[in-house]
């Protein structure tokens, strides 16, 4: 299956999904986003990275601001960075980087999106992509990101449930964690107020429903 390019969706759309699907919803559905001393952080160093330029360092050539697109996947977005390493004659090797302001997260949710980086660099230029790096800006360190079975698996799988997501136009309801306090968005979520009363409002209807009961 292949998808029209109004079908197309951001490849950032996977990390917000795998972080939260209300945060990808908020985003990408409802168009809101608010802009804290984090994000302001990060939005700058994307864009320092992206006019730099591209360059050559010995046997690696770095393109930067490289537009991404696969019509398998339905993504279309922005790397940061693509280095290509040189293994033999006239053959260059991609090798995507992502930029990351703050620090390895616990989740998959930033390997996901570096590898549909890559699998989108794999459709365009017809080659294999095994592996990529994650550059955080708080550790000032790569975090390699070999992209295996698992990993191809998951970044397909949520490329999917984030479509199906954006195209119902419907944003989930708030559940409150411990991440929702480092979300740039918690003020418009609002997952504690909102999900106390929307269980509250439950609570309620169930009560109801059984009063109602026989």
């Amino acid at each position: 299956m292949t998808y029209e390019e109004d079908d197309l969706i951001m490849i950032s759309a996977l990390q917000h999904y795998v972080f939260c699907p209300r945060q990808c919803a908020l985003i990408h559905i409802e168009q809101v986003w608010s802009e804290s001393g984090l994000t302001a952080e990060g939005r700058i160093m994307h864009e320092k990275v992206h006019e730099e330029g591209n360059e050559s360092r010995g046997p690696v050539r770095i393109a930067r601001g490289v537009p991404l697109k696969s019509v398998r996947l339905g993504l279309v977005g922005v790397a940061d960075v693509v280095e290509f390493h040189k293994a033999g004659k006239g053959i260059w090797q991609p090798f995507p980087v992502e930029y990351k302001r703050g620090k390895p997260k616990p989740d998959h949710c930033d390997a996901v999106q570096l590898c549909a980086q890559a699998m989108c660099l794999e459709e365009m230029l017809s080659v294999s992509v095994p592996e990529g790096a994650l550059f955080y800006g708080r550790t000032r360190r790569r975090t390699d990101i070999i992209f295996n079975d698992a990993l191809r698996h998951e970044t397909e799988e949520t490329a999917g449930k984030a479509r199906s997501l954006i195209m119902a136009g419907v944003t989930p309801p708030p559940f409150y964690t411990k991440r929702c306090e480092s979300c740039s968005l918690i003020g418009n979520c609002m997952p504690k107020k909102i999900g106390k009363r929307l269980s509250v409002k439950r609570y309620l209807e169930r009560m109801t429903e059984i009063a109602g009961e026989p």
